[in-house]
């Protein structure tokens, strides 16, 4: 991978990390499309997440100091346990576990045949369909100081189902999050809170993988994609939390119904391969 491939990717990465348009999936398409690159692959997905996160910590460092600081208190009894931010330092812990055991126990699954474009142009309409219908009916009466451990486990399950292209990380919880009856904003939030533990986890744990070279893409490449994708993270979180409280997100309902029919377009003329050769191997 060029240099000027990683910076489009890295483009990539961070416009589409904390939109419920799947990430993983552009990464896949576009990846395909570059010449010479193909599938960048679940280790350069999961390291150039470190960056996304990291413009995660940075917008909400003080929700986290808060969280943690709480947390860490109510373990020596200097804050009672009922606290509200000490609680969300658990739920957030609780609903990292369906992600972690599922990506450790599917992990070749996941790899290989998960990363079909036609699993994931389906994936893309059929959780595209079930967010819309989830903002339609959604009574958005919920905020954060209403998560109780069922909800928070239930957050956590919808968060592994992005371990599928084309499901989408935000796109899962935000939907069970607004399903549940949560506002926008709570559901969004609470979904880049969720995210970090996993995301970090997976990242760090795919670059320890790879020995630090990233994985197929090389060490160089992944480390410029992952500092793109840090800055353009940042202000893609800023304007999305901005324009939930007064949009819906039917435009990316639209915008993930098409992206599943260029997908499907570019896999009947033969543009893209439906799986990479180079990763197919990765699978179970």
């Amino acid at each position: 991978m060029t240099w000027w491939e990683a910076v489009v990717l890295g483009l990539v990465q961070g416009l589409t990390e904390f939109l419920p348009i799947s990430s993983s999936a552009h990464l896949r398409v576009v990846g395909e499309l570059l010449p010479g690159t193909g599938d960048p692959g679940a280790a350069f997905t999961a390291i150039t997440q470190i960056g996304t996160e990291a413009a995660v910590i940075l917008y909400f460092r003080h929700d986290i100091a808060r969280i943690l600081r709480a947390w860490f208190g109510s373990l020596v009894g200097r804050v009672p346990r009922a606290d509200h931010d000490a609680r969300m330092g658990w739920y957030v812990i609780l609903g990292s576990v369906p992600i972690v055991v599922l990506g450790l126990a599917f992990q070749g699954w996941i790899e290989g045949f998960a990363r079909d474009l036609w699993l994931t142009a389906t994936m893309l309409s059929v959780f595209g369909l079930l967010l819309g219908f989830a903002d339609h009916v959604s009574k958005q009466r919920l905020t954060l100081t209403d998560l109780g451990k069922r909800h928070a486990i239930i957050f956590g399950l919808a968060q592994s189902l992005a371990l599928i292209p084309g499901v989408s990380r935000s796109g899962g919880t935000i939907t069970a999050g607004l399903l549940m009856g949560y506002t926008r904003e709570a559901a969004a939030r609470y979904s880049f809170l969720l995210a970090i533990p996993a995301v970090l986890g997976s990242g760090f744990y795919q670059l320890a993988k790879s020995g630090g070279s990233g994985g197929s893409a090389g060490g160089l490449a992944t480390a410029i994609a992952t500092v793109v994708a840090f800055g353009v993270a940042y202000v893609v979180i800023v304007w999305f939390l901005r324009i939930i409280s007064h949009h819906t997100f039917w435009p990316f309902v639209a915008y993930r119904l098409g992206f599943a029919l260029v997908i499907v377009v570019l896999l009947l003329t033969g543009v893209v391969d439906a799986v990479d050769p180079a990763t197919v191997a990765a699978g179970p």
